[in-house]
């Protein structure tokens, strides 16, 4: 989810889509909070590691 929401922003940033730009930065924010979960120890979906 982190490489797709840098896609989305590049490609935001390039196009001059400003939705673009804003669902890129809303997929980057939940990519982080999962890997941040899954490195902390909690479970993210059924499973103990996240990646």
């Amino acid at each position: 989810m982190i490489i797709l929401g840098v896609i989305l922003l590049i490609a935001g940033f390039l196009l001059s889509i400003p939705l673009l730009i804003t669902a890129g930065v809303i997929v980057l924010i939940i990519g982080v909070v999962l890997m941040v979960a899954g490195m902390a120890g909690h479970a993210v979906g059924g499973r103990r590691h996240y990646y």
